[in-house]
């Protein structure tokens, strides 16, 4: 962290439709005496364009045909068990899909990708940037029934802090000095220096105050509330009677059923027994037909060639340099997404417009002589074997790993595939960062610190085990820079630092393909790896 920078602003305002962009600049800005309260984030409800739907014409009493029906159950297709149902333990981002619909922060993103208030109704910031502080929304209950007060807010991002335990369980909140309950519904937090995407943060689950239970029977405050989970199989929400938005959700209850085979999620999507398939590949999409919806789009997904710096040859940058010579990106994309995404060159998508670097995904064009003669240099011209293990639950990613080894052999790098189970994935690559090589894809989030900080070379999930004072210097000034423009550039630079370095082979952001019953509307699709059930309904 860097020390303190005192704004030179003190007027904020959070309007209900501003850009993630100018949130983060509001944020960060200054001039002036006073904090000005962000009233315009007063509201009654989230805005429309989130969390209303066309509303069913109250003169008719029978529905005619198209119009909306109050109720009904949905199953939705997963490829993934969650790793934890409790959400400030969870790290992998098909949990977050889930539970999207399960639990809320003070803040709470949109589909697109834009801050309005959730459990919170409005906030302050102060003059020097310092302190945050949030009035709670009236009547907001968790799911068991209680309402939500300030010592339940305090108590999930103290946890979140690591107040008690040292160890931030995210490090957004490490630099949070203290958080303060002067009322029921008054939270006021304390930072240790200026954090121009602290508001980002705060879209993090509250849950109640000392409950014990959350990875067994999670309590949010969402749309949804949980109602079973049975491992490999299921997990399964319903409609919360009580959420404090009018309307929302309209379905009673919804399945998220976890079926790993593409194919298998397949066939079941295709006779019937499921009604939305996400993630669905491009080429079953197209054998669906026009018989059913297709929504798809970038999903702000980074996939990539993941190698484990710290082990032998990837240490060498030549060698590294040379893998990325070797992959045709051009032919992952036209072969495994069908056309259907978009070339990376560092790790942010070109969805973050406004911080992404544009020109680095050709600094390693796609040349087999080159990535040869690399190799020689490095000393290692036909002697390199790879152990690449890929997710065997993701089909894309072992379709690419498959091509990959293909692309690799041609410049006399062997590669053999091991397909590792979803579970062991994520303890043995992720967490005890044991391996060669692996193909994954990231999510995005609304900050691009969030995105890239895990190359830290201290970051608990820099699993890549890559290391640049130069990196870590730049992405850290992110984080206290007040002026928009320097801290855009200072995005830019981290990006670049990444690409020239060649941290792994950026491949593509896949379009995200979602499949879905003719008769369901209300679906929106996010910048973010959650699936929103909220807006969903069944049409007559």
């Amino acid at each position: 962290m860097k020390p303190t920078v005192k704004s030179k602003s003190a007027r904020y305002l959070l309007q209900i439709s501003v850009s993630l962009l100018a949130l983060v600049m509001l944020a960060a800005c200054a001039g002036g005496n006073t904090g000005n309260k962000n009233n315009a984030a007063k509201a009654a409800n989230p805005p429309a364009s989130s969390n209303e739907t066309d509303k069913v014409d109250k003169k008719e009493d029978t529905p005619a045909e198209g119009d909306k029906i109050e109720g009904g159950n949905a199953v939705v297709i997963v490829p993934q068990d969650p790793d934890y149902l409790d959400p400030h333990l969870a790290v992998a981002a098909g949990t977050t899909e889930i539970m999207f619909n399960v639990f809320e922060g003070l803040l709470k993103p949109n589909e697109k990708g834009e801050l309005y208030p959730a459990v919170a109704e409005s906030y302050e910031i102060s003059p020097d940037g310092l302190a945050y502080t949030f009035k709670l929304r009236s009547g907001v209950k968790f799911h068991n029934g209680n309402p939500v007060k300030a010592e339940d807010v305090k108590y999930s991002y103290d946890r979140l802090a690591g107040a008690d335990t040292g160890k931030p369980l995210n490090v957004s909140f490490a630099g949070i000095a203290n958080i303060e309950t002067p009322d029921e519904s008054t939270v006021v937090f304390k930072l240790k220096e200026n954090n121009s995407s602290f508001l980002t943060a705060l879209t993090a689950a509250i849950i109640p105050k000392d409950y014990a239970d959350s990875n067994t029977k999670p309590i949010g405050t969402g749309p949804f509330k949980f109602k079973e989970y049975l491992p490999g199989q299921r997990l399964v929400v319903e409609k919360n009677e009580t959420y404090y938005v009018s309307g929302i959700p309209s379905l009673d209850k919804v399945e998220f059923r976890i079926i790993p085979d593409q194919e298998a999620g397949f066939l079941t999507f295709k006779s019937g027994e499921a009604d939305i398939y996400p993630r669905i590949g491009t080429e079953k999409l197209e054998e669906l037909g026009d018989s059913y919806q297709a929504v798809s789009g970038p999903q702000n997904l980074v996939q990539v060639l993941v190698y484990n710096i710290a082990k032998k040859p990837f240490d060498d940058i030549r060698v590294r340099q040379a893998i990325n010579h070797a992959v045709n990106k051009d032919e992952l994309i036209q072969g495994v997404a069908i056309g259907r995404g978009i070339k990376l060159g560092s790790h942010l998508s070109p969805i973050m417009k406004h911080y992404f670097q544009e020109g680095l995904e050709d600094l390693y064009a796609y040349d087999a002589d080159k990535a040869k003669a690399l190799l020689a240099e490095a000393g290692h011209a036909d002697d390199i074997s790879i152990k690449l293990s890929v997710p065997s639950n993701y089909a894309f990613h072992v379709s690419t790993g498959e091509v990959i080894a293909q692309q690799l052999s041609k410049v006399g790098i062997k590669v053999t595939i091991e397909p590792v189970e979803w579970a062991v994935w994520l303890e043995r690559i992720y967490k005890g960062r044991d391996y060669e090589a692996t193909i994954i894809g990231f999510d995005g989030k609304l900050n691009p610190y969030d995105i890239l900080n895990k190359y830290l070379s201290d970051s608990s999930n820099n699993f890549f085990n890559y290391n640049s004072p130069e990196f870590d210097k730049t992405l850290t000034a992110t984080v206290t820079e007040v002026d928009a423009a320097k801290r855009t550039d200072l995005f830019k630079q981290a990006q670049t630092i990444l690409a020239k370095d060649a941290a792994a082979v950026y491949i593509m952001d896949p379009y995200l393909n979602v499949a879905l019953k003719p008769k369901l509307q209300g679906y929106k699709q996010y910048p973010l790896y959650v699936q929103d059930l909220s807006t969903v309904y069944w049409t007559k």
